[in-house]
Order: C-alpha cells, then sequence, then structure tokens
C-alpha cells in the first residue's frame, strides 16, 4: 500500500504519532511561543502540532520524489496575509521551523542532504508506507 492511496490528514496524524515516539525529534522550546509566518494570525494551538510538521514535510518529500529545499518549503507551508487598506496576498512561512524541522529529520535517518537539498530515505519511505498499510488495514 502506496501512502498516496490514502487520505493525506489522516496519514499525516498517524505517521506524527510514530515520529512522536522518535527520541531524536523534538519540539523546540520556542515552538509555543511563535507564529509559524508573518501570515498567521496566532501561535499552533496544537501541542502535537511540530511532529504534525515533521509528518508533513515527510510527506511533502514523499510526493515530490526528488529533492526538496527550504525556500520551496516556506512557499508552500506560507499563506495570505490580510492588510487592513491594500489587498491581500501571498507570503511565505518562516523558514527557522521547517529548517530545523528538516535537520531533525535528517539525524532520524528519515531525511538524507543533498548538495541542493533534501531527499526522503529509504527508511522515512518504508515508515510512510508502513503506516499507510496499517491505516489501509484498520478500514
Amino acid at each position: 500500500m502506496a501512502a498516496l492511496d490514502v487520505p493525506a490528514t489522516a496519514l499525516v496524524e498517524a505517521v506524527a504519532v510514530e515520529l512522536k515516539k522518535s527520541s531524536e525529534i523534538k519540539a523546540p522550546a520556542w515552538y509555543g511561543l511563535v507564529k509559524m509566518g508573518p501570515h498567521a494570525e496566532r501561535v499552533p494551538e496544537k501541542a502535537d502540532g511540530w511532529f504534525v510538521r515533521c509528518a508533513s514535510l515527510l510527506r511533502t518529500g514523499y510526493k515530490s520524489d526528488g529533492v526538496i529545499g527550504v525556500r520551496r518549503l516556506r512557499n508552500k507551508y506560507g499563506g495570505r496575509r490580510e492588510h487592513v487598506v491594500s489587498h491581500a496576498h501571498h507570503v511565505k512561512s518562516g523558514g527557522k521551523a521547517i529548517r530545523l524541522a528538516l535537520q531533525q529529520l535528517e539525524k532520524a535517518g528519515l531525511m538524507e542532504k543533498q548538495k541542493v537539498g533534501r531527499r526522503i530515505s529509504s527508511k522515512g519511505r518504508a515508515l510512510l508506507d508502513k503506516t499507510a498499510a496499517v491505516m489501509e488495514k484498520k478500514g
């Protein structure tokens, strides 16, 4: 069962539970104190939001099947910024959280560094496929 055959939200939540068990992946101390970008109005509400972000990055690497970098991911996780007078437009997300999450995934062996970015490793691909297979069996 491939990871792309199950709903993305359910897969990311299930992988986040698996990532919580890992000793290499920990939410930074500042995670609950800062917004994730200039488009966000508030800090993240979910306590396990860091693990969900890491799982989402892992799935993005699986889906792209190529090299992903912080610049492209900042665009992906960015959002619409509202202004009082002028029109709203898209702004990039903050890069520190994405960079730190990628470094932690790399340390856990789920991503591997390339010359110009990062690529999902065979261990990361196996984690997503295994989690998708378990989800498919549960129904």
